[in-house]
């Protein structure tokens, strides 16, 4: 099965509502590179890291879906790893599409929306953790149950997660945000929130969890961010039947 480049572009566009989620400055969703137009099998990768690019080589992907894209925002020479990268995805006619603040606030197949599902929960709103960000992204969800339980679970998904449990015992509510998300411990209780599951934080994080009485979840950003592109491949391949799989990479951030 052949499909065209573009169809799977527009699908993309249009399921993860590219247009409608602002994302960083600098950042750049959707087509970051282009093939000659045809796509035969895709895969799923967080990063379009080298690592990555060369797996899907090995596999046979000709459109791969990262959340962490090829461009930032900055002018950088296309030289060293850059220039590897670029050079490979062309010899080897591979199409890059990226997509990353909307596959983390996705409501159906975004990191924190499967994060949510993977804990038994659904999300119930949607808040807006700190004022860089344009778009509300966090996923609230109700617990009411101990937080020894939600811990348990965390370090069933993610195994080297870190836990710092100095908020209540039974939660009521759980604000999850995924990948760098740290920086909400800043503002939780003040939104009235006193648990947090995110990827990755920062070492000032602790004393503002001990001294706020904060539940504060490090998961890992890695491993936060694997569900969204798995998420978008699989839609894609089901839409227009062609394969697709995920290249995992060892990241242990």
């Amino acid at each position: 099965m052949i499909v065209s480049t573009a169809s799977i572009v527009r699908f993309c566009d249009s399921y993860v509502n590219r247009e409608a989620v602002p994302d960083y400055p600098g950042a750049f969703n959707g087509l970051q590179f282009e093939n000659s137009g045809k796509v035969s099998r895709v895969g799923a990768a967080v990063d379009a890291s080298l690592e990555s690019i060369q797996m899907a080589i090995q596999e046979g992907v000709n459109f791969l879906v990262v959340h962490h894209g090829l461009f930032w925002g900055s002018q950088v020479p296309v030289i060293d790893s850059r220039f590897q990268k670029y050079r490979l995805l062309m010899e080897h006619d591979i199409a890059v599409y990226s997509s990353h603040l909307p596959l983390d606030t996705h409501p159906v197949m975004g990191n924190n929306a499967s994060i949510a599902a993977s804990l038994g929960t659904e999300v119930q709103s949607w808040e807006l953790p700190y004022s860089h960000c344009l778009h509300p992204i966090a996923a609230i969800v109700n617990w009411g149950q101990s937080r020894t339980h939600l811990r348990k679970q965390l370090q069933s998904l993610f195994k080297d997660s870190i836990c710092m449990e100095f908020g209540p015992e039974t939660i009521d509510r759980i604000m999850i945000l995924s990948g760098g998300g740290g920086e909400a411990v800043v503002t939780l209780a003040a939104k009235g929130y006193h648990t947090l599951i995110t990827g990755e934080g920062r070492q000032y994080h602790y004393a503002l969890a001990q001294e706020g009485a904060l539940n504060v979840y490090f998961c890992g950003h890695y491993a936060t961010e694997v569900f969204g592109v798995q998420n978008l491949a699989k839609r894609i391949a089901e839409e227009f039947g062609l394969p697709y799989g995920f290249l995992p990479t060892a990241c242990p951030l």
